[in-house]
């Protein structure tokens, strides 16, 4: 069966991924990116939407010596019009990362990546579920995922926190609760 069907075979290429790792918090999270994006199974493709120096700099740190399955290339390209949200989303991330280790530079880049993708963030990262982005969040940009005290998906809380940011109030219902389009913001991404 393949790797792209079977969630225990992809639990397991992982784990054996992780288990030559350095013992970074992100390792495992970094790990399911890569093998997502190696059976296009993520938006990020082969570099996790990173630059190559950018991704030989995060295997160095992470997996050193563990030879990466090779990564299908992405159609997702950052367009010039799209390149300013980018580096909000950018500084938004980077200005709430927790200051324990360098890869929360790399994470800040490669969810700002995904986030221009057109699933749900979790799927566009490559992670296998969405409690596992959820940690992600919240380990590398705890003061930002605090704020995301009523779980809503990821990407319309990043984007909804961009539009704070600048003043900007698109939602008409007095609540989110009230709203018609409640579901759309917090509901379920199976």
């Amino acid at each position: 069966m393949s790797l792209t069907r079977n969630p225990h075979l992809r639990e397991y290429s992982r784990s054996r991924i992780v288990s030559r790792a350095r013992g970074h918090d992100n390792d495992a999270a970094l790990a399911a990116m890569v093998l997502s994006a190696r059976f296009g199974r993520s938006a990020l493709g082969g570099w996790l939407g990173l630059s190559a120096g950018e991704y030989a700099r995060l295997k160095r740190h992470h997996f050193p010596g563990v030879r990466l399955p090779s990564g299908v290339r992405s159609g997702l390209k950052r367009p010039s019009a799209r390149s300013l949200e980018w580096d909000e989303l950018r500084h938004l991330l980077r200005s709430h990362r927790a200051g324990r280790d360098v890869s929360e530079l790399f994470i800040a880049d490669i969810v700002c990546s995904a986030c221009l993708g057109s699933d749900h963030l979790w799927q566009d990262l490559g992670l296998f579920n969405r409690a596992e982005l959820s940690a992600l969040m919240t380990h590398n940009f705890p003061t930002l995922a605090a704020r995301n005290d009523r779980d809503m998906k990821w990407k319309k809380f990043l984007y909804k926190q961009l539009c704070i940011a600048e003043g900007i109030y698109v939602c008409r219902a007095p609540s989110c609760e009230e709203c018609t389009d409640y579901d759309v913001c917090f509901g379920t991404e199976d």
